[in-house]
């Protein structure tokens, strides 16, 4: 079987009104779908109506070659885990109480755990990596911590298909990297379907097979993260007026300051980045270079910049562009030199910074300052 999960014309909707129809999706087993989209647009309603929480209006959805509205709940259960942002209630109840109740597609009538049972859910604590809250009330936990418990009752639920909502929403850096790690690491070891809603658009471009594209009634693109983060897309997806994000180096930027630019800025190498954000922050317009297109600095200054001198990539500086660097400097009171030393392809900056020094401009060493 080519696909694990297909929808087929599938209309989502509230008391048979749809929000989105003809949504078309086809996964393979081990493949991870990713939405995204502005806020209000139906991500939730997606995946609550995939997760059977809401009626389908129309089309249908196979899991396994399987049509899932036609399965019991016993036999979903044991296929799909859902994981949304609504928090549990669960007064009493430790961490550990809390995965445990993922058995429930397997245990009897009286929810008795075997000690298979406590084995699965010991082994799902371990791989989320909360042992050490196991015995503590589930409701003193912080919500980064209440959502590592939640991936785990998941886990131990040993599902094919994962529905999550928004998961990386209260993580910290080192808990969304930590948890978006696991959850690619099951689908290579396991096999497991993701479906999953993300706000983190570099998260999404990074960990998806698939991105579902949705804006309002109804989707707009469906693809490869090649296919959908491409230059100016998601400025149009997500309505983007002020400020700037670069799908091809996922570079989000402030609006760039305005007015006019007295300040010139050498940089390269990563090293100027820091500064044009403090300057954005400052409200100072400035010019910047020279820098090559592939250099890391480059997203930022293209963004922020008022005028950015680049040459291409691993091309040689020509004298034209240096001339007009000089002719910039000219017109600018300060210069800002990012570069504590100028490596053997910097020559170009090297000479400009020494013609700052010749015309007299306040030069400002960025890596000396303290603050």
């Amino acid at each position: 079987m080519e696909y694990y999960f297909e929808a087929k014309k599938m209309s989502v909707g509230y008391q048979g009104r749809p929000l989105i129809s003809d949504i078309e999706i086809s996964l393979k087993k081990g493949q991870i779908l990713t939405l995204i989209g502005p806020n209000g647009v139906g991500k939730s309603t997606v995946l609550k109506s995939i997760a059977r929480q809401l009626s389908l209006i129309g089309g249908v959805i196979f899991l396994d070659g399987q049509s899932l509205q036609k399965m019991s709940g016993g036999e979903l259960s044991r296929k799909m885990a859902v994981m949304f942002t609504e928090k549990l209630k669960a007064e009493l109840m430790t961490c550990e109480d809390v995965v445990a109740t993922g058995r429930y597609p397997y245990t009897g009538r009286f929810g008795l755990l075997s000690e298979t049972d406590r084995q699965v859910v010991r082994k799902a604590m371990e791989l989320i990596r909360i042992m050490d809250i196991k015995d503590r009330d589930f409701t003193q936990v912080s919500d980064g911590q209440r959502q590592r418990v939640m991936l785990a009752r998941a886990v131990c639920q040993e599902p094919e298909i994962i529905i999550l909502d928004e998961p990386t929403s209260y993580l910290d850096v080192r808990y969304k990297l930590e948890f978006l790690s696991l959850l690619q690491q099951m689908c290579r070891e396991k096999g497991l379907t993701v479906i999953m809603s993300l706000h983190e658009l570099e998260l999404a471009e990074r960990i998806s097979d698939k991105v579902l594209c949705l804006d309002g009634k109804y989707v707009d693109r469906f693809g490869t993260p090649e296919e959908i983060f491409k230059a100016g897309y998601l400025r149009h997806l997500f309505h983007i007026s002020s400020g700037s994000f670069d799908e091809e180096n996922g570079n989000m930027e402030l609006e760039a300051p305005k007015g006019k630019a007295d300040i010139f800025v050498i940089a390269g190498g990563g090293s100027g980045r820091m500064v044009y954000r403090r300057l954005q922050r400052q409200d100072r317009a400035f010019f910047t270079g020279i820098l090559f297109d592939n250099d890391l600095d480059y997203p930022v200054a293209k963004a922020l910049a008022q005028n950015v001198f680049a040459a291409g990539a691993f091309e040689a500086v020509e004298e034209a562009l240096l001339k007009e660097a000089k002719k910039q400097i000219d017109a600018c009171r300060t210069v800002i030199c990012c570069r504590e030393r100028f490596g053997s392809f910097e020559a170009a900056n090297r000479e400009l910074a020494e013609y700052a020094v010749q015309t007299g401009k306040e030069l400002i060493m960025a890596y000396e300052e303290k603050s």
